[in-house]
């Protein structure tokens, strides 16, 4: 039996104890409660229409071929079953604990892009994937976005608050240098599969958080003028393939394609012409159905969106990836820490970009790269990766604020 010396000595009154329970079992301090939902809603919708478009996109192939019609859709839903576990497990492990752990997870994945370039294979002219049994592949690539985000928001973040004084400290000229170096691995290994997409993706990210950490401004500029002369310097002695010079140069000509790459272009934007104000409907877009646009599933899902969505259906599909943009930059501004408001500031400019990038050349604007569309591209490496980023903004928004309630 408890003594009346040993309650009043206890740090939380047996009262209190008690109402706190209630409260949890009640809700009202329910971590559930403070997920994002409108990022979580926005996800889970993108990704069921991207099971849809995917399926579209493929059935008929599979049709032709004696396959099952409903192959990709079972992979693209597995997939979603998996990220979002993954996605979970992103939330439940306090973000503040990774950052003991970043450096692991940069090395990981640094052997996962090592092992690929020893072992992958080479699929549309890049060396990019581990063939898995039952048809599946790994494309260490995507889930090295993730590493260097946590590395990059470790050394930002670490001398960004000086806890004993309570100043704010800009990021030092060092700590610049040391984020470069720490990004010039992978992309140095993602170069040799090759993979210029995936590479751009890293060099925008890391723009995007110096120039938030408040790193020398004169860094941030000096980048994207390096950046500027590299790519001419990259076009002016034919340092790519053939067939990636022609993705980045074939989007600005105003004569007719002639190339393969030209030629999916305009697969793509005839397909969204065809979609009208409300779409030919689901499984009925001729350029979909008939099979004009190549890797519709993967680059170019957003033709199937306009053609058999129409505008407003792929206008809808636009709002719920600017919702996840917007609930993510919330996220980075309520952070509670500089490590929380770079990590979900990596996850923006990530976002940001392939979404552009990817909705951009399927409309002729953005030269064809090969990065999926967030949530609704086939693949089950940029699925995994994606929702752990999703997690990583959750378990962000969940810890913004001191609560005794947090996981």
């Amino acid at each position: 039996m408890t003594s009346p010396t040993a309650l009043r000595s206890s740090p939380v009154p047996l009262r209190g104890r008690i109402g706190q329970l209630r409260d949890r079992a009640s809700g009202r301090h329910s971590p559930l409660r403070r997920l994002d939902w409108p990022l979580q809603i926005s996800v889970i919708t993108l990704s069921m229409v991207g099971a849809l478009l995917v399926w579209s996109a493929t059935r008929q192939r599979e049709i032709e071929s004696g396959g099952d019609p409903q192959t990709f859709l079972k992979r693209h839903l597995l997939n979603l079953v998996i990220g979002l576990a993954l996605a979970g497990v992103a939330t439940i492990v306090d973000y503040r604990i990774l950052r003991a752990y970043a450096p692991f997870v940069y090395l990981g994945s640094l052997f996962g892009l090592i092992a690929v370039l020893l072992m992958g294979a080479t699929i549309n002219g890049a060396h990019s994937w581990i063939v898995l049994p039952a048809g599946f592949q790994l494309q260490p690539s995507e889930f090295a976005k993730v590493a260097l985000i946590l590395g990059v928001a470790m050394i930002l973040g670490e001398k960004h608050d000086d806890r004993d004084t309570g100043i704010r400290l800009n990021p030092s000229h060092q700590d610049v240098v040391l984020v470069l170096a720490l990004a010039a691995v992978p992309m140095a290994l993602i170069m040799m599969q090759p993979d210029f997409g995936t590479v751009m993706v890293f060099v925008f990210v890391i723009l995007g958080m110096l120039a938030v950490s408040g790193a020398p401004s004169r860094w941030v500029i000096g980048l994207i003028l390096c950046g500027i002369l590299f790519g001419g310097a990259i076009l002016q002695f034919h340092l790519l393939k053939p067939y990636q010079e022609a993705r980045l140069t074939e989007f600005v000509r105003d004569n007719q394609n002639t190339s393969s790459t030209g030629y999916n272009v305009d697969q793509a934007m005839t397909a969204i012409a065809n979609g009208g104000l409300i779409g030919r409907g689901l499984f009925n877009g001729m350029q979909t159905q008939g099979q004009f646009v190549p890797e519709q599933q993967t680059d170019f899902v957003f033709t199937v969106a306009g053609e058999e969505l129409g505008f407003l259906g792929a206008g809808g599909v636009l709002v719920l990836l600017g919702v996840v943009l917007w609930r993510a930059l919330s996220i980075a501004f309520d952070s509670g820490d500089a490590f929380g408001t770079m990590i979900a500031t990596g996850v923006v400019c990530w976002f940001g970009f392939q979404m552009f990038v990817n909705i951009g050349m399927t409309l002729g604007v953005m030269p064809v790269t090969g990065l999926p569309l967030p949530f609704l591209s086939y693949g089950g490496s940029s699925m995994f990766a994606n929702l752990l980023a999703v997690g990583l903004l959750q378990n962000v928004r969940l810890r913004a604020r001191s609560d005794p309630y947090a996981l």
